[in-house]
């Protein structure tokens, strides 16, 4: 986590402690809806009217301002298999809280890592580094442990949780391209894909749920009015969650939101075990912990990954060097790997003491001296390095030429 204030710090641990609270809330609350009101469709409509109406208010009183400009083809292409996926996603993780336990069924989604990993590497070809591929492997021992040792274990449970973290990984690919390709502010997508699968879901609510509804005796063996302010109360925990959820991204650097989502699945686990008096056993509660020590570990060994890839991108192969003749080797420069990891990026000082600089676009050369007093950098490079004060000055004089000392 990164250096906070007093202030900043217990600012974090209160909005950290409030997704906590509407996380374990939310899920508690859908689960005492889904036994007295056994209609997974209608929760999820529920929560996704709850996104559009109420995130309005929010919106303002949080100046979120409304960026990005997606192309009605975009619409098409992307926005309306992520509004499917986001509602189909949410009916299969209900109908999984419906038929088994609240625990079970996030130690289940605890395998978001292994479909993240999986479709990424068939649909966009990316690779992980072998930290990250064993890190899977805690994660699937766990799931693996607390299927066998599941009291209330049902195949449809099982089935359910799996497809939904199916979606809930597919949508968390796109969603990164789609706020990469139109620059639209995270909780707007958010919004916009509650609304537009409200619209399309909603003659499929109604000719299925409500139909149902109408059939069943539910209203005579259940409080309405209980069922109904638990359905409203969930859906304003679930649109908290998400609000606090995006403001924990916004805080803190990626690691540390890891650290904390993995911390969130182990309060909504024990919550839901000491709330709602789940039988379980001992190894039952081993093979969740095991799942979630494994997602903790995917999030290191994925953010370890992430920081050299951007490393790579952005810096140059370069050791330290003072001898600023060794651009006359035939061979090049021997402690570059490539000029273009030299030529491609812009002039900057990197926070660990690395500089990189870019030729200017009016000049040809550009040349970087090792500093005159006590003061050493890690990496230097020169091209066509003047061998004295005169030759600099004359080199400056053309305008061809610009020193930099470091």
């Amino acid at each position: 986590m990164e250096e906070l204030n007093y202030v900043e710090t217990l600012k974090f641990i209160v909005v950290c402690l409030m997704w906590y609270i509407c996380s374990a809330g939310g899920n508690i609350i859908g689960k005492l809806v889904l036994n007295q009101f056994p209609f997974p469709m209608t929760v999820t409509m529920t929560q996704l009217v709850s996104i559009s109406v109420y995130m309005e208010p929010i919106f303002w009183f949080l100046q979120t301002p409304n960026t990005g400009n997606i192309p009605r083809s975009y619409y098409f292409k992307l926005i309306l298999p992520l509004a499917f996926g986001k509602f189909f996603s949410s009916v299969s993780s209900h109908i999984s809280m419906w038929k088994s336990t609240v625990s079970y069924a996030h130690t289940v989604k605890a395998t978001l890592p292994l479909f993240t990993v999986v479709l990424s590497r068939v649909l966009l070809g990316e690779t992980q580094t072998l930290y990250v591929y064993l890190s899977i492997v805690p994660i699937i021992l766990g799931v693996v442990i607390a299927t066998l040792t599941e009291i209330s274990f049902e195949m449809l449970a099982l089935c359910s949780a799996l497809v939904a973290t199916l979606g809930f990984s597919l949508q968390s690919i796109f969603s990164k391209k789609c706020l990469k390709d139109t620059g639209i502010n995270h909780l707007r997508l958010l919004v916009l894909l509650s609304r537009i699968a409200t619209v399309l879901f909603l003659p499929v609510w109604f000719l299925y749920d409500c139909r149902n509804i109408a059939n069943s005796d539910v209203f005579e063996n259940t409080d309405v009015m209980k069922s109904f302010l638990l359905l409203v109360l969930d859906g304003i925990f679930y649109m908290m969650h998400n609000v606090f959820a995006f403001t924990v991204i916004a805080m803190v650097a990626p690691l540390s939101y890891s650290v904390a989502n993995a911390m969130k699945r182990v309060v909504i686990i024990g919550a839901s075990l000491f709330l709602l008096k789940n039988p379980v056993t001992t190894m039952n509660v081993a093979g969740m912990l095991v799942a979630c020590f494994g997602v903790l570990c995917y999030n290191k060994a994925k953010y370890d990954q992430n920081k050299a890839r951007r490393r790579a991108e952005t810096l140059p192969y370069v050791h330290s060097e003072t001898n600023l003749q060794a651009h006359l080797n035939p061979k090049g420069l021997p402690h570059s790997k490539t000029e273009v990891n030299l030529l491609n990026r812009n002039g900057m000082i990197h926070p660990e003491d690395h500089i990189l600089l870019q030729n200017n676009v009016s000049l040809d050369h550009v040349t970087l001296f090792p500093p005159t007093g006590p003061r050493t950098v890690n990496q230097t490079h020169s091209r066509h390095a003047p061998s004295s004060s005169r030759e600099q000055s004359n080199l400056v004089a053309r305008g061809s030429h610009r020193i930099f000392e470091i």
